[in-house]
């Protein structure tokens, strides 16, 4: 249970905004849990919101509160994203009390090094429990900084466990002296998938009725991308003649201007929303991204959408890939640039730039053995960050569980 906050407390806390020189108030403390977790790179930030959107699953009343280092501060919140409680407050007592007196958190997720000695003494004081995680030997305090290595030490014993991808890093803090049993070897910290779910009876239908027909999937898709997806297909037509697009519309709201947008170009179109029938001559079929859980297991090749000249990005690409689709995108990634960069290097997608490359690869990817290729190093990319998320999840739910039995009353 949340304890009550004496007037003078709740008093500063709202103006810690202006004092800090952002101008506007906090948001309110939502009722219930609130897990605090501060991000120190893009990649984390993202990873920490599919952390909180996979806990809330377990803990609906729980909120996630994110904080982050100030040259994050302007990236647009990744899905999952709780309360955006932007930059962190100065390092200064009062503000410190200030920021921790409004949000009340009951346990901190803290991601990487930057970490502040001030705020973290007051987390200590106010008995608010820490995870540590992702930290890396660049990031720990070293004996050149203005922390004496007792005072490193200190900061490091406050965590309830410190969890690094590094054993470089694990090695230099159990020399530090903290016991071992807190210092925990583990994967990096990685956005990881949830894969939509689908009616599977359908997906018997539908895989029936494409048979041995070539398939691919704009996921996501918007009506800017749609000149060049449409271009794209055409070009495929020629070569692969039964070839089906499934375009899979973001919004709603598109679905006319795409029918018209499809019939303009003379394709032959079912529309899957209105119930029309998918027929061995369709060429594009028209859903919306509700349906990725029967698509992504039908296409074998997957555009993530959004990622075109005038999308808008930010769609996870790892849903896909764990379905067993190959990856395609363009040029704009937005939050998840790092995990399309990895998909790439693993060689699990492939980046576009034009219609044109679009459609040449759409051809290359449809041979049956390229996509499956792709699809398997997609797959060694998924699992990479599973272990880490669970037992992040575990540890987190036994912390916020002790904590509730501390603060059930007697």
């Amino acid at each position: 249970m949340s304890r009550a906050l004496p007037f003078s407390a709740a008093r500063r806390a709202m103006s810690w905004r202006s004092s800090a020189g952002g101008g506007q108030p906090l948001a309110p403390r939502p009722e219930g849990e609130l897990l605090w977790v501060h991000a120190t790179s893009a990649e984390r930030y993202v990873a920490l919101c599919d952390l909180g959107r996979r806990l809330r699953a377990q803990r609906p009343d729980l909120t996630l509160m994110v904080t982050c280092e100030e040259a994050l501060a302007a990236m647009a919140p990744p899905e999952g994203c709780g309360i955006a409680g932007g930059p962190l407050p100065p390092e200064q007592p009062a503000a410190v009390r200030a920021f921790l007196a409004h949000w009340r958190p009951d346990l901190c997720l803290w991601s990487g090094g930057a970490l502040r000695p001030v705020l973290l003494k007051h987390c200590r004081d106010a008995r608010i429990p820490a995870l540590l995680v992702d930290v890396e030997t660049a990031d720990l305090p070293a004996r050149k900084t203005r922390w004496l290595p007792d005072q490193s030490k200190r900061l490091m014993e406050f965590f309830a466990a410190i969890l690094t991808p590094s054993e470089t890093a694990a090695e230099q803090l159990r020399r530090s002296g903290l016991p071992a049993e807190k210092v925990l070897l583990t994967t990096r910290l990685r956005i990881s998938a949830t894969p939509p779910m689908c009616n599977y009876d359908e997906l018997d239908r539908v895989q029936t009725d494409l048979g041995s027909r070539p398939v691919w999937l704009a996921a996501h898709a918007e009506l800017p991308e749609l000149p060049a997806i449409l271009t794209a297909h055409r070009q495929a037509l020629r070569h692969l003649h039964r070839m089906l697009l499934v375009i899979a519309l973001r919004d709603y709201h598109d679905m006319e201007d795409a029918r018209t947008a499809v019939e303009a170009e003379g394709l032959r179109l079912c529309n899957w929303e209105a119930g029309e029938e998918l027929h061995d001559n369709t060429q594009v079929l028209l859903t919306l991204a509700e349906d990725l859980g029967l698509w992504y297991r039908a296409a074998p090749l997957t555009l993530m959408a959004g990622t075109l000249a005038g999308g808008t990005g930010g769609h996870n690409p790892l849903d896909a890939a764990a379905l067993g689709s190959a990856v395609i995108h363009g040029p704009r990634t937005g939050p998840h640039a790092a995990l399309y960069r990895r998909l790439q290097d693993a060689g699990a997608a492939v980046r576009v730039r034009t219609g044109g490359e679009l459609a040449a690869e759409v051809i290359r990817l449809a041979a049956p053995d390229a996509a499956a290729q792709m699809a398997l190093a997609g797959w060694q990319v998924v699992t990479e960050g599973a272990h880490l998320t669970d037992q992040l999840l575990e540890r987190i739910q036994d912390l916020l569980d002790l904590r509730e039995r501390q603060d059930a009353p007697d």
